[in-house]
């Protein structure tokens, strides 16, 4: 596993079909595996998210953290395209829309994404290929018992 502040972090929630399909999406096309991940159900997100004093319980964004700077919403989405390879990269030309809109789009994603794409059970499992990739992901509340 490699050190959380060395590369960019993408925090997503770990039951959305959506947030997993963009994990999916980011990973194959990121063949440097510049991008970490973590559910932002883990106890690793946690960590992160008091490192930089967010709301554990704000489950409805993605949020990358990259070199100590913080990017949510829509911002992230964008952020995290400059690691990709191929066209998909055009996504950074999102912005010239203002911020506002963006995130009232986003939002309303968001607000929906169980309804539209589903719901898992569980956060995801690592495959074996990708497990390196992700942080640390025992959920926070499991050593409680």
């Amino acid at each position: 596993m490699t050190s959380s502040d060395e590369k960019p972090v993408l925090l997503f929630d770990g039951v959305c079909n959506l947030c997993n399909r963009w994990v999916n999406f980011v990973i194959d096309r990121d063949p440097q595996a510049q991008v970490m991940f973590a559910p932002l159900q883990s106890d690793a997100a946690a960590k992160l998210l008091d490192k930089h004093k967010l709301d554990r319980n704000a489950l409805d964004t993605v949020v990358l953290i990259d070199r100590g700077d913080v990017y949510r919403r829509s911002d992230a989405v964008l952020h995290v395209a400059a690691y990709l390879r191929g066209p998909v990269r055009m996504i950074r030309i999102g912005w010239i829309v203002p911020r506002r809109l963006r995130d009232a789009l986003y939002d309303l994603v968001a607000g929906k994404r169980y309804r539209w794409f589903g719901k898992r059970s569980e956060c995801r499992v690592p495959e074996p290929g990708i497990k390196d990739r992700f942080l640390e992901m025992s959920p926070p509340d499991a050593k409680g018992g």
